[in-house]
């Protein structure tokens, strides 16, 4: 099938342009910009909307095995393609972990279910207890992306160097959570007055920036990959600035709620605000905005947390952390840029360039040769969003009832249309 995409603002984040356009399709591949439609070609009217890249959410958990009540393939695809995303980056905090080549076969038959990309990563040490590096050279093989241990930071600095020295042979890239683990241990709320007053366990800002001075130095005597996963505090920039001054091949996220939310989002104690690292004041949130304009922070993800309505119904600081985002990571997003704090071929570096870029993967272009995955969105469209409508099992949002603008208006994985 041929499609011919015509009448769109394309935004090309590779390009960084934002043109009107239109853009065609051949057996799943662009075949060509600007060109009049080819015989035979389906038409599809954007109607002066904006087509981009389909966006990799790298960070998405699914709650199989272990969870599935929580969150399956089939869910979070769903949820995915109505959101825009097309590729997964799959997370291997899933109970038992994703630490072994079998665990990752049987995870990647599992996507088989999902209607769009999924890619996994694994577990950086067995069991993501942080004692034993697993078998990383076969789990490469076998399809891991990236290595990580989630939210749990290792503490045994040996084993971390060895993780990065042994990831530098192949190539492979470690992905850290920078924290100071006792400093940051029960924290809920990020320090200062706001947590004071709520009386919620709080952390410094500090305990960021002390775990990624730790992680950069090993990198700096590894000569490894990394990519920080969340960096949310201003504290934590600077460090990161040399860092990539210095040459070090490190990269760093954040996640669309840090961006968006600030600790006054607490407010009546909502566990739907609950995440890890805590929300932060709204200097930090500033200044992770003018971060990513730069390109200091590369990638933006939802770190999609499902989590059953027994997990977050618990005082505050006692709730699971995280939330569900794959569905509501762009119109989020878009808050960002009808601010003026970032233009749309920003944003979809951060979502999609940078991603398949640091990755290794297909994804993130609409230029000659790419694949198909294309998102269609009108970026003005207003709704209030009710959290019951998403497609996740799970329905653990901070933005219900919230008012946001832009919508999804069509979804395509490989030239296949997935959602609208």
């Amino acid at each position: 099938m041929i499609l011919h995409f015509e009448d769109a603002i394309l935004i090309d984040p590779e390009a960084r342009t934002e043109a009107h356009g239109s853009l065609t399709v051949e057996n799943g591949v662009i075949s060509a910009r600007d060109k009049p439609a080819p015989d035979g070609a389906k038409i599809v009217a954007c109607r002066g909307k904006c087509l981009g890249p389909g966006i990799i959410d790298w960070g998405v958990k699914v709650g199989e095995p272990g969870e599935r009540h929580k969150e399956s393939y089939a869910s979070a695809g769903r949820a995915a393609a109505a959101g825009g995303v097309t590729t997964m980056i799959v997370r291997p905090d899933t109970q038992p972990p994703v630490d072994s080549p079998e665990s990752l076969d049987f995870v990647a038959k599992r996507a088989q279910d999902s209607i769009v990309r999924v890619r996994h990563m694994s577990a950086l040490t067995k069991q993501r207890a942080g004692r034993e590096m697993v078998e990383m050279a076969f789990l490469q093989d076998s399809g891991a992306v990236a290595f990580t241990d989630g939210v749990r930071v290792i503490s045994d600095t040996r084993l971390m160097t060895r993780c990065l020295t042994y990831a530098r042979g192949l190539g492979a890239l470690i992905i850290g959570h920078p924290q100071e683990p006792i400093l940051s241990k029960g924290a809920a709320a990020t320090k200062g007055k706001f947590a004071s007053l709520y009386g919620i366990p709080d952390v410094s800002p500090v305990a960021e920036l002390m775990g990624l001075q730790h992680d950069l130095a090993l990198v700096s005597m590894t000569g490894g990959r990394y990519h920080a996963d969340q960096i949310t505090t201003a504290a934590a920039l600077p460090a990161l600035r040399r860092a990539r001054e210095a040459g070090l091949d490190v990269t760093a996220g954040i996640s669309i709620h840090h961006l968006t939310l600030n600790e006054f989002d607490v407010g009546d104690y909502r566990t739907f605000f609950r995440f890890t690292p805590p929300l932060r004041a709204e200097e930090d949130r500033l200044a992770m905005v003018e971060a990513v304009a730069e390109g200091l922070i590369d990638v933006i993800a939802s770190f999609h947390t499902p989590q059953d309505e027994e997990s977050k119904r618990l005082p505050f600081a006692e709730a699971a952390p995280g939330a569900v985002g794959l569905q509501t990571l762009l119109p989020a997003a878009l808050r960002l840029y009808h601010q003026g704090g970032l233009s749309l071929a920003q944003l979809f570096r951060a979502l999609s360039l940078n991603p398949a870029r640091r990755l290794g993967i297909e994804g993130g272009r609409i230029s000659d040769g790419a694949a198909a995955d294309l998102v269609l969105f009108d970026p003005d469209t207003p709704f209030v969003l009710d959290r019951f409508s998403l497609e996740s099992k799970s329905k653990n949002t901070p933005f219900d009832e919230a008012r946001m603008q832009g919508r999804v208006l069509g979804s395509w994985v490989g030239g296949r249309r997935v959602f609208g």
